[in-house]
């Protein structure tokens, strides 16, 4: 799919890279389905081992000063450390993470299109906790990733959005961002096959 046909279609950056991921998207919901981790705790701590090196890759963009310029509340939407909580409660390991792509420089359109990867799974996630009580998980044990962000799921992630679409990038930054968000949905597929390996 060129990102042309996109553009067209969709004159807000969200909805053009909504529409641009929905293969990758579809493949990885697909992906995660063949590997049921919700069938015990065991399989789903390596889902969240998945999780964790996904929040790994992206903890320094989190945290960058120019981005929380732009979302002030970048820093608490991270959720490596409540992955890694996790993995305690579950009794797994933490995986070791990737400093080469941890500490790769992106510019504004690719940070950010990482980010909406990351941002839009809080919305699925809702779905996800309602299966925690049948493995004896909550979202204050073992799915304390899962939970609801402070301020709610809708309103974190329509601020985000607005932040998302209103930000001015030229034709170069555009594209790069349309590339970011396929690449971080392939990214979150690659640990995902690495942990259910």
């Amino acid at each position: 799919m060129t990102a042309q046909p996109a553009q067209l279609a969709h004159p807000l950056r969200s909805q053009r890279l909504n529409q641009l991921t929905h293969q990758p998207h579809s493949r990885l919901d697909a992906l995660v389905k063949s590997h049921d981790p919700f069938a015990s705790p065991e399989r789903f701590a390596r889902f969240v081992a998945a999780q964790y090196l996904f929040q790994y890759d992206l903890e320094r963009l989190y945290n960058d000063p120019a981005l929380v310029a732009l979302i002030p509340d970048l820093p608490a939407r991270c959720r490596l450390q409540q992955a890694r909580l996790d993995l305690a409660d579950l009794g797994l390991a933490i995986p070791e993470g990737d400093e080469a792509i941890r500490s790769r420089s992106l510019g504004l359109g690719a940070a950010l299109a990482w980010l909406f990867v990351s941002e839009g799974s809080k919305l699925g996630a809702a779905f996800l906790l309602k299966r925690m009580p049948a493995l004896g998980l909550s979202e204050t044990f073992g799915a304390r990733h899962l939970g609801e962000p402070e301020g709610g799921r809708a309103q974190g992630w329509k601020s985000f959005i607005a932040t998302l679409d209103g930000v001015e990038l030229d034709e170069r930054q555009e594209r790069e961002a349309e590339a970011a968000a396929i690449a971080a949905f392939e990214r979150f597929t690659e640990h995902l096959e690495r942990c259910f390996a």
